[in-house]
């Protein structure tokens, strides 16, 4: 069976189109943009790829198309789609129908027959990727072997995705809309038996018009979970109470707060050393190099959905201390004359502030955020408010204004605001000095600011 992909490079379908053809699919795709590293792992997998979206999906002999989010109507491949009459799906009903219910190429199952995966879903505007993470961590170093797909590479397994050896599967569950013809969230295909919500609030502006909105796409992923089902999230976060409160028919655990069933007790003001305890009874304690409260967070999550699944409290515990974190989540690039460059995914002022409370405890000199607004829902400028608020513990911030966006991050009146790179670049190192800690903060490449601002600093660490 010949699959095509559209879109095929972004981080879901391309992770996706890698599993398909673990699972031997025959397998194709195309997108606007095809570059390193998705373009090299997709070749290294079998995959052919085709640049651009001016071209006849036909072409390809596809028994089945599989499109992205990405594509909408009037791409000269959608229409040519259309007109052909191909049969065609989503990522996410295609993982669903596939790859969760166990189905190969070869198979013919009858209803019944099908060997669901127990899937772990991670759901949250913040932390999902990290979390997952985790979980898979927690899994894997039990011996559970679990398939994940995540968006991020997990520095532990340094892919983004496998099928596993074993029926559990993580993912990492996001509200983006599904296909240019299915506008529910992403993660009402997946239909979890463990369900972890880390947090909500406002986001993807261009997709939702309200918090209310997204809280509906939510409550539709609660809907699927059977009755021994666990839904486990933050017990102080009101957006998430409101989609409790709609209805729940699972078991449910809670997080942090005075009365949650999971807690943390910091032991050091970085957050690199806690305490965790389950109902009141002391479980024991972690040591890690992640920092930050959102971390602590996120562990506690990542532990009750391991310990759903069977993984004993004190093994995960122990399992933490060997978690590696994700690429592009506080990052260090490198140290260079004293000076450490950080490379950070923030792209929404929470995250921003929580990256920022993560690093402050351990800058022995000045925090500089550089900061590039570059989800849609920055550009829109719809959290702006926000900002300010979110780079009160920087010494020092830097905005890059894009040409897509549609204001001006000057408007804010807090720190530096650049419409050029090369601008930006030249009054940075003006004002960098040994100890300082250098934080972008971007979900996109940032045109390759990150390594020119290390080239310049090991330039002129040799002159000096």
């Amino acid at each position: 069976m010949h699959l095509h992909f559209l879109g095929i490079c972004g981080t879901f379908m391309g992770s996706l189109a890698i599993l398909a053809r673990e699972m031997g699919y025959s397998v194709s795709g195309s997108d606007q943009q095809v570059y390193p590293p998705m373009s090299d792992q997709l070749q290294a997998a079998g995959i052919q790829l085709h640049e651009g979206f001016d071209y006849n999906p036909e072409d390809f002999n596809p028994d089945l198309v599989i499109v992205g989010n990405v594509m909408s109507r009037g791409q000269p491949c959608v229409e040519a789609l259309l007109e052909a009459k191909l049969p065609y799906t989503s990522g996410p009903q295609w993982l669903h129908d596939y790859l969760l219910r166990g189905k190969t190429p070869k198979d013919e199952l009858a209803q019944g027959q099908e060997r669901w995966r127990w899937v772990l879903a991670v759901a949250g505007t913040h932390g999902k990727t990290t979390t997952a993470s985790m979980l898979a961590w927690l899994l894997e170093d039990a011996g559970m072997n679990p398939g994940f797909l995540i968006g991020g590479v997990p520095a532990n397994f340094g892919i983004p995705a496998r099928l596993g050896g074993t029926d559990f599967f993580v993912i990492e569950a996001d509200e983006y809309d599904t296909a240019f013809f299915d506008k529910r969230s992403k993660f009402v295909h997946y239909q979890p038996r463990t369900l972890v919500l880390n947090n909500l609030e406002f986001d993807h502006a261009d997709i939702f018009p309200d918090l209310a909105a997204i809280q509906t796409q939510f409550h539709h992923v609660m809907r699927l979970l059977p009755a021994n089902g666990r839904v486990i999230y933050p017990q102080a976060d009101s957006a998430l109470q409101t989609v409790i409160a709609k209805g729940c028919w699972s078991e449910q655990e809670t997080l942090g707060g005075e009365n949650a069933d999971w807690q943390a007790v910091k032991k050091d003001a970085a957050g690199s050393s806690f305490q965790v305890y389950l109902k009141g009874e002391y479980l024991g304690e972690v040591n890690w190099t992640l920092t930050g409260e959102h971390n602590i967070n996120n562990a506690l999550a990542a532990l009750a959905a391991a310990r759903h699944v069977g993984v004993e409290p004190a093994k995960a515990l122990e399992s933490l201390g060997s978690f590696l974190s994700v690429k592009r989540r506080m990052e260090l690039l490198g140290e260079v004359a004293d000076v450490q460059v950080y490379d950070d995914f923030a792209h929404h002022p929470t995250a921003i502030a929580t990256t920022l409370e993560g690093a402050r405890p351990g800058c022995k000199g000045r925090l500089i955020a550089v900061i590039e607004p570059r989800s849609n829902t920055m550009q829109l400028g719809t959290l702006r408010a926000a900002l300010p608020a979110s780079v009160e513990l920087a010494d020092a911030v830097y905005w890059y204004q894009s040409p897509k966006m549609s204001w001006s991050p000057a408007e804010l009146k807090v720190g530096q605001s650049f419409t050029e790179l090369a601008e930006l670049k030249a009054a940075l190192l003006a004002e960098v000095k040994p100890k300082d800690w250098v934080v972008l903060m971007s979900n996109g490449s940032f045109g390759g600011l990150h390594q020119e601002i290390m080239q310049a600093l090991t330039i002129r660490a040799a002159e000096e």
